[in-house]
């Protein structure tokens, strides 16, 4: 049985799941929102939530596992440096997903992600 084991996959083997999330991540904490699809903007909004709360931790573990998942060094630095001051005071939420217009070519329903 599956009960409570639900991962969205996206249409993609794992490996390319796994890829396709990292970029995104890397993608939305360095230039701060990104339009993409409304499935994977809710997906990608997990992980950048995590991200996030491992830099606001700001141990050498969670830095580590950041540098892990990041595809970019600066950007780790900066998201350590930058983390604790700009959401400090939050709990969780750091991510804003807004509805956008369909996809000419599909009809994809597109969303724009942004960090709040």
């Amino acid at each position: 049985m599956r009960h409570r084991n639900k991962v969205n996959r996206l249409g993609k083997p794992a490996d390319q799941r796994r890829a396709l999330l990292r970029s995104l991540t890397t993608s939305l904490l360095l230039h701060g929102t990104i339009t993409t699809t409304k499935t994977r903007a809710k997906v990608v909004r997990s992980e950048v939530d995590r991200m996030i709360t491992l830099a606001k931790d700001g141990s050498l573990a969670a830095r580590r596992q950041a540098a892990a998942y990041l595809y970019d060094p600066k950007l780790v630095k900066s998201l350590f440096e930058d983390a604790p001051d700009r959401y400090g005071d939050r709990s969780g939420g750091y991510t804003r997903v807004i509805r956008t217009v369909r996809r000419r070519g599909d009809n994809a329903e597109m969303a724009v992600l942004e960090l709040v």
